[in-house]
Order: C-alpha cells, then sequence, then structure tokens
C-alpha cells in the first residue's frame, strides 16, 4: 500500500525542518543570529509558517520580514535573482531596500502599500534590473500580500512572481488568505472550542470536506476524544471517546511520532482487522489527520474527513498542516491565558477561606477566656473551658502545619524518616487523630486489617498524616450517623489500604481533580466542614515521595466515595530484626523523668511563661527569661541542664545566646533546643550547625516537650 507524501519543506511541529530543496537547507544552516531576525529557533510561528510554505511552493516566491523586509526566497526566486543569489550572503538575510537597490524608488511604494493592509497584483510591471552584471529591461508580473503575526499585526510581505502560470498564483494567494483569515478569527476568539469551532468550519468549507474534527489525548497515549466537528449537511458526527489501537498500525506508527496520516482510500490502503472496519463504521473512506506532539507525547489531533476516496495533494496536506500549527500556537495562548485566571481566582478563594479557617477557632478562644475571667468558679467551667480551646488550638495548628507542608513539598524541601513501621501501627495513629471527628458526627468507623504485621519502610508519622487526612475527610463529607471504613490487603507487593464512605460522593468529572492544590468537594448545607483544600493534596504528595500512588473513585454524587493507596512492602528480612513491641503497636514507656533545671528564652512573654509552667507541672526547676542577653546572664547563674531559645530574639537571637551559652563554665554540654516557627530542612540544618541538640516548631505540644525532657534526664 501508498500514500502521496507530505508535501516537502513542511512538518506539523518543526515548521520547515525538512526538505525545500537547496534553500531549504539553505535557510535551515544560514547564521540568521547575525541578522535582525535573530536566531532560527526563535523565530515566531507565523514566520516559520510562511517561509515553509514558500520553501515547498515550486513559483518563484519571496518573504520580506519586520520593518527592513528582510528576504527570504526560494529556489525557484534565484532565476528572478539572476547571478546576484551566486553568493547567497550578498541577498539571504539583507534588507530588500539593498538586494533590489537599483529599482527600490519602485518597489518601495508598492510594499508600503502590502504593509498597509492591502494585497496587489502588478502585471507586466517595468523594470530596469541589473542581476547579471548589466542594465536589462524588463516586464514583471507579481503579487504582494500581507503576513500577519500572531497578534494580528502586519509583519511582513509575501511576493508570488507569476508570469507564466496565474493558476498557482491563484491558489497559493487563496490559501494564504484562508490562513490569514483562520488567523483572524482565531486571535480574536477567548476560548479554544471557540478557536476550533472557526478553524474547522473555515477548512472544510474550503477543501470541501465531509468533515473536519479535532481531538484531545489522554495521558495513557491511546483513548482519544473528538470534542467537536464541522460537518456538512446530512453527515454523521464523530464526536465521542475512541481508542486509537482500534485505528490499525498506520495510524498508531504515523500519529503517535508526530507524522500526518494521509490516506486517499481506506478500502484499498487498509486490511480488514488493521483499522479498516473503524474508519468506516464512522463514515470515513480518505482523511489528512495531523498530531500534535509535546516532550514526545501525542497531545492532540486535527482530521480532515472525506466519506468518498479522494487523492489529497500536496498542497492540501501543507494546508491542514500550516492551519493545525496556527490553531494549537493560539490554543495554547488561550489556554495559558485561562491557566493564569484561574490560578488567581482560586488564589483568591484560597485566601478569603484561610482568613476564614483561621478566624473560626479564634472566636470560642476568645469567648472561653472571657468566660475564665468572669466565671472562675463555676463548678466544671474551667475544665470544659480549657478543652475547648486545647482542641481550637489544635485546629489552628493543624492548618498551619498543612501550610508549611505544602510549602515544603512545593520547593521539594521535605524529608522523610524512613524506617521499618508495621500498617497496623500506622492506622492505629491515624484513628486516634482523627476519632473525635468520626465520633461528633456520629459516624460507625469499620477497621479490617490483616492479623500479620504488614512492614513498611517509611516515615510513621508522614504516614499517619496520610491515613488521618482521608478519615477527617471521609468525616467530613458524610451526613450524619455515616459508615467509614478502612481496609488493607496485599498485591503483587504492595500494601493496599482502601478509606471508604457513605457521604457525597464525587462527580466523575472532579475524579482527578480533587487532589489538586485548593481543590474541594462542593458542599451542602449541613455537610460543610470548611477546610483550606490542601488535604488531598498532600496526600498525593506525601505518598508518591513513598514509591506508591492513590486515585480517588466514586459511583457518583449521594453515593460515597473510596480512597484507594498503594504502598510498596519492606523487604522480608525487615520482619525478621524488628523489634515485637513495634510490631504490635505498643508505645515505648515513657522513661522516668528526673527533676531538672530548665532555662526558657523567649521574647513572646505569653509564650515563655506558659511554656515555663508546663515544664513546672512536670516537675523542672524552671527560670524564665525574655530575650537572648538575659538568657546568658540567667544561665551563668543558674547553670541549667536543659534550655529552650527562641531564634528570632531582640537584642541577642538565640544562634548567639546558643553560642554564648556553651562557652560559660559548666555549660559545655548543656542541651540546647530551638524554638521557631521555620521549619524547612535548611533551618534545622543552621540550628543543628549553630550547637542546638533539638529542634521544635512553634507552637510545641506537650508530649514534645516531654519526649525533650526525657532525652534530657538520659543524659549522665
Amino acid at each position: 500500500m501508498s500514500h502521496s507524501p507530505p508535501a516537502a519543506g513542511f512538518n506539523p511541529n518543526l515548521g520547515f525542518a525538512d526538505g525545500g530543496g537547496e534553500m531549504g537547507a539553505l535557510v535551515r544552516g544560514f547564521d540568521w543570529a547575525a541578522t535582525p531576525l535573530g536566531p532560527l529557533g526563535a523565530w515566531p510561528q507565523s514566520l516559520r509558517t510562511a517561509v515553509g510554505m514558500m520553501l515547498a511552493a515550486r513559483h518563484p516566491m519571496y518573504v520580506a520580514w519586520g520593518p527592513q523586509l528582510i528576504l527570504l526566497y526560494n529556489d525557484s526566486y534565484r532565476q528572478v535573482l539572476g547571478a546576484k543569489a551566486d553568493d547567497p550572503r550578498r541577498v539571504l538575510g539583507q534588507p530588500l531596500s539593498t538586494v533590489w537597490a537599483e529599482v527600490w524608488d519602485q518597489l518601495a511604494p508598492m510594499l508600503a502599500a502590502t504593509q498597509a493592509g492591502a494585497s496587489l497584483w502588478h502585471e507586466d510591471q517595468p523594470l530596469t534590473l541589473t542581476r547579471n552584471g548589466y542594465a536589462e529591461r524588463v516586464y514583471a508580473n507579481f503579487s504582494t500580500s500581507p503576513i500577519r503575526d500572531e497578534a494580528g499585526a502586519i509583519a511582513g510581505v509575501l511576493c508570488v512572481s507569476s508570469a507564466p502560470v496565474d493558476q498557482v498564483r491563484r491558489h497559493v494567494e487563496q490559501r494564504l488568505r484562508l490562513l490569514d483569515e483562520i488567523g483572524e478569527a482565531t486571535r480574536l476568539a477567548a476560548e479554544p472550542k471557540a478557536i476550533m469551532e472557526h478553524s474547522t468550519r473555515l477548512l472544510g468549507e474550503y477543501l470541501d470536506a465531509t468533515r473536519v474534527a479535532y481531538a484531545d489525548l489522554e495521558a495513557d497515549n491511546d483513548r482519544f476524544t473528538i470534542r467537536h466537528d464541522w460537518r456538512v449537511e446530512g453527515a454523521i458526527s464523530t464526536v465521542g471517546v475512541y481508542s486509537l489501537d482500534l485505528f490499525g498500525s498506520r495510524a498508531t506508527s504515523n500519529l503517535r511520532v508526530g507524522r500526518t496520516l494521509l490516506i486517499n482510500d481506506v478500502d484499498r490502503e487498509l486490511a480488514q482487522g488493521d483499522g479498516y472496519e473503524m474508519f468506516n463504521q464512522i463514515g470515513i473512506k480518505a482523511i489528512i489527520c495531523c498530531p500534535l506532539v509535546k516532550q514526545g507525547r501525542l497531545v492532540a489531533m486535527m482530521a480532515v474527513h472525506q466519506q468518498l476516496p479522494r487523492t489529497w495533494t500536496a498542497d492540501e496536506v501543507a494546508l491542514v498542516e500550516a492551519v493545525v500549527d496556527r490553531c494549537w500556537a493560539h490554543i495554547e495562548r488561550v489556554r495559558a491565558t485561562e491557566a493564569l485566571r484561574e490560578a488567581d481566582r482560586r488564589k483568591s478563594e484560597f485566601l478569603a477561606t484561610l482568613a476564614h479557617e483561621l478566624r473560626n477557632p479564634l472566636a470560642p478562644i476568645r469567648n472561653a477566656l472571657a468566660l475564665l475571667r468572669i466565671g472562675a468558679g463555676k463548678p466544671g467551667l474551667v475544665e470544659r473551658m480549657l478543652g475547648t480551646m486545647e482542641r481550637q488550638v489544635g485546629h489552628m495548628v493543624h492548618l498551619i502545619d498543612d501550610l508549611l507542608d505544602i510549602a515544603r513539598i512545593s520547593s521539594g524541601k521535605v524529608v522523610l524518616q524512613v524506617e521499618p513501621v508495621t500498617l497496623q501501627s500506622v492506622v492505629a495513629s491515624a484513628v486516634e487523630t482523627s476519632l473525635p471527628l468520626v465520633e461528633v458526627a456520629g459516624h460507625a468507623l469499620v477497621l479490617d486489617l490483616p492479623e500479620q504485621p504488614l512492614w513498611l519502610d517509611g516515615d510513621a508519622v508522614r504516614l499517619s498524616q496520610v491515613l488521618s487526612n482521608l478519615l477527617s475527610n471521609a468525616a467530613k463529607y458524610t451526613p450524619q450517623a455515616g459508615r467509614i471504613s478502612l481496609s488493607a490487603t496485599v498485591a503483587g507487593g504492595m500494601a493496599v489500604i482502601a478509606v471508604t464512605d457513605t457521604g457525597i460522593g464525587i462527580a466523575r468529572e472532579a475524579l482527578e481533580s480533587v487532589f489538586d492544590m485548593f481543590a474541594q468537594a462542593p458542599h451542602s448545607i449541613g455537610i460543610s466542614k470548611g477546610g483550606l483544600g490542601i488535604g488531598l493534596c498532600l496526600v498525593r504528595h506525601l505518598v508518591t515521595l513513598h514509591g506508591g500512588d492513590v486515585v480517588a473513585a466514586s459511583p457518583g454524587t449521594d453515593q460515597g466515595s473510596t480512597f484507594t493507596i498503594r504502598l510498596p512492602l519492606a523487604a522480608a528480612t525487615v520482619a525478621a530484626c524488628a523489634d515485637p513491641d513495634v510490631a504490635a503497636g505498643v508505645e515505648p514507656a515513657t522513661p522516668a523523668r528526673a527533676p531538672l533545671r530548665v532555662l526558657v528564652a523567649d521574647d513572646n512573654v505569653d509564650a515563655a511563661d506558659t511554656l515555663g509552667d508546663l515544664l513546672e507541672a512536670l516537675g523542672c526547676q524552671v527560670r524564665v527569661t525574655y530575650d537572648g542577653e538575659q538568657a546568658v546572664h540567667a544561665g551563668a547563674e543558674f547553670q541549667p541542664a536543659l534550655v529552650f531559645l527562641d531564634i528570632g530574639m531582640p537584642r541577642m537571637d538565640g544562634y548567639a545566646a546558643a553560642r554564648a551559652l556553651r562557652a560559660l563554665p559548666g555549660l559545655e554540654r548543656v542541651m540546647l533546643v530551638a524554638l521557631t516557627g521555620w521549619g524547612a530542612e535548611a533551618d534545622r540544618a543552621r540550628t543543628r550547625a549553630a550547637g542546638f541538640d533539638d529542634h521544635l516548631l512553634k507552637p510545641a505540644a506537650p508530649h514534645q516537650v516531654a519526649a525533650v525532657l526525657a532525652a534530657a534526664t538520659a543524659i549522665p
């Protein structure tokens, strides 16, 4: 089987990267960086398209580009140039006023009119040329047409010399007018769909085709969706979802590598079982299909269909490829604008949501403080208000931790603390975190875990965060008294964990976007629980860092949802040397806490005093100071065994205070703990370099403080 090749000198993805005869090779190898046009790779798509079509043409043609009308020409135009073309450096890339200096006074007004927008035909134009070393009188026939750039402005001139073959000139001019019309229509379009509707109609009418369709490819490089097709009256629509493999080896082998698919007669050129049936099923007997390949992947296609066999000409193929080039350039522009607009909208929504979410816990905290002042003697009031404040502060800390995690992930600064851990212990920790939210909504929580420990190599804290986020989401978006289940199985060397709920479900079109930053499911009255919409984004990133994946599934709205995580299991040898207590999910016993002399320094007086009170409640002897200099003076007198230092203090910051304390007699081995709101790996590295033994994020949780005390007590 055979088919006509695409027009020489034109490629839908590379412009004029191949072909074009001797001039094509010369243009590709020319030093354009030394000309006003600049390097070839930086040329605008409109210039590349015009030059590609010109090089592919057999008639004498030139393109003059930019304010200086820099000259590019094809093989046939060398006959017009005569001996001037013997040394291309004298003419190629030179201003037209230099090349044709002897007749520039005649040409300049004609070209100026074309640069102003006029398409002109000059017949039997008398010119006295010195192209062969002597003056000669010629009578030239040529047309000049404007070329527009991506913004719609006139950027150049196309000249076609056409003394003997008027039909060629008219055909080329018609194509250029079509491309100009499509360019103008797509330039004004505000969305990709409008661009394709304009382009498919204009192209279909010009080629007298049955149908012109465009499609987007899925990430699997096979499934594609025809979004829109222009068609003549009576032709069936092909809009729908298809598998590229069903169209046969000829389609897949060409389109997936960026080559135009060209078929003149489906019945004669395709075999049974190799695309023949699929083309006939949707009424295609002949086709030109141009692919768009980005970063090695087929992402879109545009196709011209004919319901009867048709022998496509090289000019028709070149035209379709030129239209595709022009369309996709505009579509990418529109999509980029839409993406910026959408990002700005989501940022604004996020900031509004963040303000709302931070205000929510502040109201009950403020109310609780007021109640404690006026009714501290009421039975049970203090305990209830403390519980309220503890819950609300925990909510704020959770919000801020999520924001910091997103920032670290976005900048690639998350470092996992990988160690052998059982899935059962991770689930236990996640359930403990999420259980209050589950219970307050009256949900039933069902766990289905294997009896034998499932060992993972992972960060126990981060994996627990992943599962607690999924459980909390399930609790938020499930109506009162629902059911939530968490199950785990083993398949193909992976732990498969599924969290299923009976909640509001997820629409099919939103299944993938739920993992996007700031994405939230639509809330219904009585179900909305707020949130920043970053929980699932964190889940996906953390699971990916562990070498796993996560997918969302739902039968539809109000039919519940399932989130399934796959994580690689640890090697079998890990289980043999594992701590049996860890395997059983048993927490290690808290070491005895000997009384310690502890120094606290923080310029936030409330933070310093409350930490001091907590340490005293834990049996420590405490001295509280409010800047770095006070801490150093107190250290010399108090001789603490442990020092908590805020980093950002006036007069002397935490780094300087740490160095000064370690220089004091008797404090060479004092344990130093940094207190800071900065927790990136670079911040932790800096505190280590400054001599700190530990690094706590504000506000430090009581169990973190207790762990530091235990470590300090163990120091001999």
